[in-house]
């Protein structure tokens, strides 16, 4: 048996009809930027998410890089986050000429550690904004991040572009800080046919602000307030996002369904020693992005896994500040033990809706054969 991490055509199959008729007519309106699909996408992610505004941009990075140009990032400033996220939340502060702070992670949730943060911020002067990052599918620990950035006049800009669904309390993500960042890129649990991104805020000043930005900074054709970027969801992909937005709830009810199986299948092994399975906290609704496990000898498994048929992944091998590109700032080797650690051990197995109890049967007994041996 050969079991995918992820297999897009399942999902495309079963709506396939309802895509290409709205591909379709994109097509035959011949109109192809910021038109009805962007602004009905818009309207619906808002009102999914809470937000009182939503604006479509070309990418889950743009959306954070506009997002800290909306709130006045520049060059200069320092803008805290983790350093175990994917390269985009890190790069966007650097791209502005910002300084990345890193702040370690709370090892059970992998999401950055809000006692951590506070230490940081009382120490570190200049931090104009905080990235949390709601990574794998559940939300950081908004309410102390929240309260401390408040008492310091800190933004929050939420990296949620692994978490479009995901709950903290009773809140959508997206609508939890001052701006949310979504990503659509093809293997999110919300993902279009190429790259895509949106931006969420109740902020009346920042989404004025972050619609001039995705145009060059203009209100008015071709008069400019700002440099701002072109960054511009097209309308192909908002009908193709608007169609599987429909779905999105039960997609993700259903990846809800597989990380439960998972773990009963797990426990059922006797494998709990042998590996350490995801943690939500009870306050938390989790989309499961990833169901991912941490082991000691994680690369030897993964490869005895793919022998076996079954695909994984690491997110992420390497922390941020870590990464050669980042080596300026100054950051040294166990600087960030919980993050490091995770780096050595995550590993993510297939969660995607489509995905039948018999394959999640076969990856738990191949995991169970390989500790067994």
């Amino acid at each position: 048996m050969k079991v995918q991490l992820l297999n897009l055509a399942a999902q495309y199959n079963k709506i396939k009809s309802e895509v290409l008729r709205e591909i379709k007519a994109v097509c035959d309106s011949q109109h192809y930027v910021l038109g009805k699909n962007v602004a009905g996408l818009e309207a619906e992610i808002a009102a999914y998410c809470g937000a009182r505004h939503a604006i479509g941009v070309a990418s889950g990075t743009d959306a954070i890089l506009l997002a800290l140009m909306a709130v006045g990032v520049k060059q200069g400033d320092k803008v805290a986050t983790t350093p175990f996220t994917f390269f985009a939340t890190a790069g966007s502060i650097a791209r502005l000429g910002a300084i990345p702070v890193f702040v370690d992670i709370d090892p059970r949730t992998y999401n950055i550690d809000p006692d951590a943060l506070a230490s940081v911020i009382k120490k570190t002067k200049g931090i104009k904004a905080v990235i949390p990052v709601h990574l794998y599918g559940q939300c950081a620990e908004m309410v102390p991040i929240n309260a401390v950035c408040k008492k310091n006049r800190i933004a929050v800009i939420e990296d949620a572009a692994q978490s479009i669904g995901a709950e903290y309390r009773g809140k959508k993500a997206g609508a939890i800080g001052d701006i949310g960042c979504f990503s659509f890129y093809p293997t999110k649990n919300l993902g279009c046919f190429g790259d895509g991104g949106m931006v969420t805020t109740d902020n009346d000043r920042f989404a004025d602000r972050l619609r001039m930005l995705r145009v060059h900074g203009s209100r008015v054709r071709y008069y400019h307030d700002e440099i701002g970027a072109n960054s511009r969801l097209d309308e192909v992909q908002a009908a193709v996002l608007r169609v599987k937005l429909k779905y999105l709830d039960k997609w993700t009810e259903a990846r809800v369904k597989n990380a439960e199986r998972y773990t009963k299948l797990f426990k059922k092994a006797g494998l709990e020693g042998a590996i350490t399975l995801p943690h939500v906290e009870e306050w938390n609704y989790s989309v499961y992005n990833q169901y991912v496990i941490r082991v000691k000898k994680r690369d030897e498994m993964r490869g005895w896994l793919s022998g076996e048929g079954v695909g994984s992944e690491v997110y992420y091998p390497l922390c941020l500040h870590m990464q050669k590109c980042f080596k300026y700032l100054g950051y040294r080797k166990g600087a960030f033990p919980a993050s490091e650690t995770a780096a050595k051990e995550v590993l993510a197995l297939p969660i995607y809706s489509e995905l039948k109890p018999v394959e999640q049967e076969y990856v738990v007994a191949k995991i169970a054969e390989f500790h067994n041996r």
